[in-house]
């Protein structure tokens, strides 16, 4: 009993983090730039995988239910339907990447691999996603300026929140059942 209340303490922590994290918002674009990536990682680095991705389920049930969790205070379906959803939906790729990674090794190189992998997978996805739907609704657009737009902006401002995240990781996890 003592266990499940533990986990489920530490999956809304990581939901409200990544709540918190991602109404830190600088609107660059189509896809502004918030810490949610920073959260996710930290989460996921922290606790696990299992606890990560059901920390980013919640995270995405809260928003679809309505409840203002998204970047600039967002929420419902339609932002998990639009062009920026994939993003969202990618933080379970990148959780379960992490979180798997963390639960296996306590050494900074394996995790510091697992966050850049996370991170592509959740560019992969989202960008597929956004490209699909900004696709259906515009027209054909090319990959390069997709890219652009969703990608190349935030490589470096990620790998950024990735060493905080790797540091922040490594000085708390000892703290975590």
């Amino acid at each position: 009993m003592r266990k499940k209340i533990l986990n489920l303490t530490y999956i809304a922590i990581g939901a409200a983090l990544m709540t918190i994290c991602a109404w830190i918002t600088i609107p660059i674009g189509p896809v502004p730039f918030t810490m949610q990536t920073f959260a996710v990682l930290t989460v996921a680095g922290i606790f696990g995988w299992k606890r990560a991705v059901l920390s980013v389920l919640v995270y995405m049930a809260l928003g679809a239910i309505g409840a203002p969790v998204f970047s600039g205070f967002g929420s419902g379906i339609g932002v998990l339907a639009g062009v920026t959803g994939g993003y969202i939906v990618g933080f379970v790729l990148t959780a379960w990447t992490v979180g798997w990674a963390a639960d296996r090794s306590r050494r900074t190189l394996p995790l510091a691999l697992s966050m850049v992998a996370g991170i592509f997978l959740c560019y992969v996805f989202g960008t597929i996603w956004y490209l699909w739907i900004y696709t259906r609704s515009t027209g054909a657009v090319g990959m390069l300026s997709v890219l652009s737009v969703c990608v190349f902006p935030y490589i470096l401002p990620d790998l950024l929140k990735a060493v905080l995240a790797l540091f922040l990781t490594k000085r708390l996890r000892k703290y975590i059942k």
